[in-house]
């Protein structure tokens, strides 16, 4: 019996509309981080939405409006997911552009509106930047020696989520670099408001390469599988990207109370270190760090 393969149901009707749906990069930093392409395309857009909570720019809204000359919507977590429809749907008739920081497709979110966009029939043109995912290499390792990303959440008193201890592990056995996504808190609502059905939101959380190293250290001795130590090299990034970026590596213990100062933070594992990745780490260890800082006070 011979069956005949079909092109996916989704990706085969033509795009029924002659404006278009912009997927656009804005980069790590602020408003000026958005490429040339990215800013003639928001420049001539009729709708310009700006995603804020999967991640957030060092800037504010009025800023990015000054620069692209165009009003911006912000767009939370509850219009991503439950209300883009009515994006999609304008887009239908005219040129709409969905800014979000660091590239289109840093979050999976992203790929999931583009899907819904093509399913509706819309041309969609994503244009691309840096994220964290590839600045990362600005702290000296390199790339392919990373192996799977992990997240972490904020852990509360009754809910303390360790799967990323897995994949971590997974990593330092084959000898691989891990980047640990921190959480970011934006407009979640509170305990009342899920309860009560009105609308109260929390104030903005972002984590510390601080709290991400006592929570992995609280987890390695919950789980005691010798997946990391204290003495395990790490690498903190703060505001990569910024002029007041700050990359400071040393033991786990001892980066646990380094002041990284304002978010956005990341933080690195590191698996086997090469000599030249060795070599750049100690321009920015921890002894460095410190001397700067004397100098500075």
């Amino acid at each position: 019996l011979r069956v005949r393969w079909q092109r996916p149901r989704w990706g085969a009707a033509p795009p029924k509309s002659s404006s278009m749906l912009y997927i656009v990069g804005l980069g790590l930093s602020d408003e000026k981080d958005i490429s040339v392409r990215g800013l003639e395309v928001v420049r001539r857009c009729d709708r310009v939405v700006l995603e804020a909570y999967t991640s957030v720019l060092l800037c504010s809204r009025e800023q990015l409006e000054g620069f692209y000359g165009r009003t911006v919507e912000v767009a939370d977590r509850q219009f991503v997911e439950q209300k883009v429809e009515g994006l999609l749907e304008d887009a239908k008739v005219r040129d709409c552009a969905f800014l979000v920081v660091g590239d289109p497709f840093g979050a999976t979110t992203h790929t999931d509106l583009q899907l819904r966009a093509i399913r509706s029939g819309l041309r969609v043109q994503v244009i691309h930047n840096a994220s964290i995912m590839n600045a990362v290499a600005v702290c000296g390792l390199q790339l392919y020696r990373f192996g799977e990303t992990i997240s972490m959440c904020f852990f509360t008193d009754t809910w303390r989520p360790d799967s990323f201890y897995d994949k971590l592990h997974a990593n330092r056995k084959m000898g691989l670099h891990t980047l640990c996504l921190l959480d970011i808190r934006v407009k979640e609502p509170t305990v009342r408001a899920l309860c009560k059905g009105i609308e109260e939101y929390e104030p903005p959380r972002f984590m510390t390469i601080n709290q991400a190293i006592e929570q992995l250290l609280e987890v390695e001795e919950s789980r005691g599988e010798k997946a990391y130590s204290g003495d395990t090299i790490c690498v903190g990034l703060a505001r990569v990207g910024c002029e007041t970026q700050k990359l400071v590596s040393g033991p786990m213990s001892e980066l646990v109370a380094v002041d990284f100062g304002e978010p956005l933070h990341s933080l690195v594992i590191t698996g086997d270190l090469h000599v030249v990745e060795k070599e750049f780490l100690q321009t920015i260890d921890l002894s460095r760090a410190c001397a700067t800082c004397e100098e500075l006070c």
